[in-house]
């Protein structure tokens, strides 16, 4: 297994690339040896994603013969000490009201990406319904469970 370091100065994008090359995989041998798609090698390598899904980031891990602690030191980490106060009461509130207005696009306060949310149905000791707004980024680690 190969465990590269952070120090050695690159991206999580070349990383996988310069990884894949030294295994001898395309982009699409690797895609389908790792059971993931083309696309979601692609935008890897080309940078788009900077924050790997558990999955994806397991998948890789095999498919590259590196350890997971090589591949998660090259992702891209959001320090959320340093940005402001985020009210999530407030998006909470958003993604409520999105169940009605499907319209309503919610957007990441960290990285600015369009949120993935979902509404849990949760009852409590005396079989109320309780509802129980849940979102989570899909570039970076931002997430409200």
């Amino acid at each position: 297994m190969t465990n590269l370091k952070k120090d050695d100065g690159l991206t999580l994008a070349q990383f996988v690339s310069q990884t894949r090359e030294e295994r001898g995989f395309s982009q699409k041998g690797l895609a389908d040896y790792c059971n993931l798609t083309l696309d979601e090698i692609r935008a890897i390598e080309d940078g788009t994603e900077l924050f790997l899904p558990q999955t994806v980031r397991q998948k890789l891990t095999k498919g590259l013969r590196v350890s997971l602690n090589a591949l998660k030191s090259h992702e891209k980490s959001e320090d959320f000490s340093l940005t402001p106060n985020i009210d999530t009461e407030h998006i909470k509130d958003i993604i409520l009201e999105q169940a009605h207005n499907p319209n309503i696009e919610i957007k990441c306060p960290v990285c600015g990406e369009i949120l993935i949310t979902r509404i849990a149905k949760l009852y409590d000791l005396e079989d109320n319904l309780m509802l129980h707004p849940k979102a989570r980024c899909p570039k970076c680690p931002f997430q409200i469970k």
